[in-house]
């Protein structure tokens, strides 16, 4: 890209959506270096429970890649000798990439100290030293083990968040980086030693120290963003303000990251010296609200003047789009929030409801749309597609 200090909205637009990799076509059969791929790009790939259509972290590879085998992801995931990936919380709950693991060792030392985790657990954790090391001990002895293995700690609750003190002494093992997830059954954390899980060139690699590491996960943020203000840089790995603070004038001072502005945008912007404008975008993709597209609310309505919530903690009178809306990218645009569902025992794959973005003609969406359906459905092992009868027509599904 030519040096320039400023840029309108649709370049920024084309920008993100280039560092996200959505300006290349898709593979016409996707393989294990592809997924690689897209981890490199992104780093990270957030895990969600919601399971209404899939699962979180399958979702970015498919909006890129197009229909994958999600046996690939596993692999790159889970299985010890071809492992790529770690999980920890980077943003949320997150697969990140393996050789990132050092650039976390700081929060997860802050951790330890009840530093920068949900406030019931860091008490937890002062109250129950003992507790929690017997639980380590037995996770040594007999790990890998999900939570409802343990000989001590009791039952959980009933709700998901009803955790038993066995599930609490884990969580407050994992933040602190002294357990970590060998494999999920299904989507239960199966736990285990990071010495049992973890390359031993990965846990021998020296430990950054905070500054350093802080500095790091910004530079590979501004990577996967592009361009972005300072909010949406310390929202990817989710920094806390005052590091992001420390950290970005230093950042701009080695050339990391350079000051712009962008037609309509307020306060700092910052690009990526590496960053690329491609002359155009033509994408065609769904894309998840756990999406890095989408993360930052804000980013998303600056840059494509979308306004996004996700609908499932809604009650349903009070739902304006749907429960599960994805948006629909389309070129260089959102056009669309499409409300879907996969029905696994009818083999059906529901649209609920179709919802194009003021000015956007039906027509103009509904072919592309009916590709993109057709391929997610086939992705999903899904025989069909039930649409309401106006758009099953003009979708040809």
């Amino acid at each position: 890209m030519a040096p320039r200090t400023h840029f309108s909205r649709a370049q920024a637009r084309r920008i993100a959506l280039a560092a996200q990799g959505f300006h290349e076509g898709r593979p016409t059969a996707a393989t294990k270096r592809h997924v690689s791929r897209v981890l490199q790009r992104s780093h990270l790939l957030q895990i969600d429970s919601v399971n209404v259509l899939v699962r979180a972290h399958y979702m970015p590879l498919f909006s890129r890649i197009g229909a994958y085998d999600r046996g690939l992801l596993e692999t790159t995931a889970y299985r010890r000798r071809k492992r790529e990936a770690f999980e920890y919380w980077g943003h949320e709950a997150s697969l990140i990439r393996l050789d990132l693991q050092p650039f976390f060792r700081w929060r997860m030392e802050r951790a330890r100290r009840g530093e920068g985790i949900y406030g019931g657990l860091a008490r937890f954790g002062s109250e129950n030293r003992s507790f929690i090391e017997e639980v380590r001990r037995e996770i040594a002895s007999r790990g890998p083990i999900g939570a409802g293995e343990l000989s001590i700690g009791g039952k959980g609750q009933g709700s998901w968040w009803g955790w038993s003190d066995g599930k609490r002494a884990l969580e407050w093992l994992f933040w602190a980086g002294l357990v970590t997830t060998a494999t999920r059954r299904g989507f239960e954390r199966i736990y285990d030693l990071p010495e049992r899980v973890l390359p031993a060139e990965i846990l021998d690699a020296p430990t950054p120290s905070e500054d350093e590491a802080q500095r790091e996960l910004l530079r590979l943020s501004i990577r996967s963003l592009g361009i972005a203000s300072e909010r949406c840089l310390r929202d990817y790995f989710r920094l806390e303000p005052q590091d992001a603070k420390a950290r970005i004038p230093e950042l701009i001072e080695a050339g990391d990251l350079l000051p712009v502005t962008v037609e309509g945008w307020n306060g700092p912007v910052y690009l990526d010296p590496q960053a690329k404008l491609p002359r155009r975008v033509e994408a065609r993709a769904l894309v998840s609200p756990f999406d890095p597209i989408v993360w930052e609310r804000t980013r998303t309505e600056r840059l494509f003047d979308f306004r996004y919530r996700i609908e499932i903690y809604t009650p349903a009178e009070k739902r304006e789009f749907g429960y599960y809306c994805l948006p629909f990218v389309l070129g260089e645009r959102i056009v669309a929030r499409v409300d879907l569902k996969a029905d696994r025992a009818a083999g059906n794959l529901i649209v609920h409801s179709i919802h194009p973005e003021a000015g956007v003609l039906p027509e103009e969406i509904a072919p592309p749309l009916g590709d993109e359906l057709r391929l997610m459905a086939e992705w999903l092992n899904l025989g069909s597609i039930t649409a309401s009868k106006a758009w099953q027509k003009k979708l040809e599904v």
